[in-house]
């Protein structure tokens, strides 16, 4: 396995290089932690480690050091294609290095091997009432699969702890392969009654796969907005809730399975992932209020209205970036480049320019510049999937592949149970006490 191999190839270099950090300079002060920052939900605390990605205030996300826009373009792309393919991305976020078209077309054949899923998974989907929620059944399906664990069933029979990675990176790939088949099913069952397994057709890649069990009419359209979806959705260094929620369960040894369900748990919360469906439903209820694209002075109008009322206006400010996230920027060329007169996609070019303004105005968002959430839901209401609470499923299938990729890695190098220490308030009160004293 190509992927298995190029790890391989790379983990003594990797192994010493944390070896001497933890050993050698262990006690290097790298950050300060304020009484803010601790009662404040650890807000910008430098406390993690992933070489996966980053995200730079000025630039935005970076995966394995590459920006969005130069992963968009150095990616293989399949023949009449402009996105790159899936499979590459998951090579670059696994080996650091970007892939030639044989490379990632290997990802995409071991992805083919394994999207089978067993048939007790579609049995217990079935058995669930119709108005669970699909996060629900997406999260049931993952623990379902567990059963199957390779890391699990060696790690009982015993292995040493440099072998950790191995069967860690069968069950990624497993994980990664299943996820967009069961997410179909999930779509095509709940919202349309349809009981059918969806089938991965062998010469399709990721993205196209998914656009054809998803049924959507522009199949060929969707299928780049596939790729490209679940290419920015797939990771956002470790802080975010689900990538963290997955790391810190791995670091107990849980398998990827039971990591990921807990990512997935987290990812459902309206802090976290149901925000691409709000962004979108402001959309809709200007469009509603005006019969259409409005003009920029009701819009301003409308914008000040909403914030009076004391409501926020979704899609705008991000916890680090202080520029507009690369991943509106590239989400919205794709629509003005494919559909550019959508009555959505206008709107949203106009919001993108008045909301910012708004908001400075208004004087309380420190970065009042849009974020991925922004326009996301938009182009999935323009192929027709318009059924707001699939939303965040999409957003899961395209985060696995990050936290998978990180999960193989922090296995790979030994990393160890996560385990911050708590302090009470009374703690907090007699530091801030001392710390305000003459001298303190």
């Amino acid at each position: 396995m190509i992927l298995h191999e190029k790890i391989s190839a790379q983990l003594p270099a990797w192994r010493e290089r944390i070896k001497a950090l933890s050993k050698e300079h262990a006690d290097v002060v790298v950050d300060k932690v304020t009484v803010g920052q601790i009662a404040g939900g650890m807000r910008d605390i430098k406390s993690l480690l992933t070489d996966v990605s980053y995200v730079d205030s000025s630039e935005g996300i970076r995966f394995r050091g590459l920006s969005i826009p130069e992963v968009l373009k150095r990616l293989p792309k399949a023949r009449g294609t402009k996105i790159p393919l899936v499979g590459g991305l998951y090579y670059l976020l696994m080996v650091g290095e970007v892939p030639t078209m044989e490379e990632a077309m290997a990802v995409e054949d071991e992805w083919d091997k394994r999207a089978e899923i067993p048939d007790y998974v579609y049995k217990m989907l079935k058995t669930m009432p119709k108005d669970a929620h699909p996060m629900i059944l997406l999260n049931l399906a993952v623990m379902s699969l567990e059963r199957n664990s390779v890391f699990s069933k060696r790690y009982r029979e015993g292995m040493k702890k440099d072998e950790y990675w191995e069967p860690a990176l069968e069950d990624s790939l497993d994980l990664t392969a299943k996820i967009p088949v069961i997410a179909a099913f999930i779509y095509r069952y709940k919202y349309f009654g349809e009981k059918k397994k969806p089938i991965y057709r062998v010469k399709l890649d990721y993205g196209a796969n998914f656009a054809r069990m998803m049924k959507v009419a522009d199949k060929k359209g969707y299928a780049e907005l596939a790729r490209l979806y679940f290419i920015l959705h797939s990771d956002h260094e470790s802080g975010n809730v689900s990538a963290h929620a997955t790391h810190l369960v791995g670091s107990s040894l849980s398998d990827i399975y039971f990591a990921y369900s807990a990512g997935l748990s987290g990812l459902a919360g309206p802090l976290h992932g149901l925000a691409n469906q709000e962004c979108l439903g402001w959309l809709l209820d200007v469009h509603k209020k005006f019969g259409g694209v409005p003009s920029r002075d009701d819009l301003y109008k409308f914008a000040w209205d909403t914030l009076h009322s004391g409501k926020v206006i979704p899609g705008y400010g991000h916890a680090v970036l202080r520029v507009p996230d690369p991943r509106f920027t590239a989400q919205m060329e794709f629509a003005k480049a494919r559909f550019p007169d959508d009555d959505l996609v206008r709107l949203a070019d106009m919001v993108f320019d008045v909301v910012p303004t708004v908001l400075k105005e208004q004087g309380k968002a420190k970065n009042p510049a849009p974020n991925v959430d922004a326009i996301s839901g938009t182009l999935q209401h323009y192929y027709g999937v318009r059924e707001f609470d699939f939303y965040t499923v999409l957003f899961g299938v395209g985060r696995a592949l990050g936290v998978t990729a990180n999960y193989v890695w922090s296995r790979a190098l030994g990393m160890p149970i996560e385990r911050p220490k708590s302090l009470t308030t009374k703690m907090l009160e007699d530091v801030v006490a001392k710390a305000i004293q003459p001298g303190g």
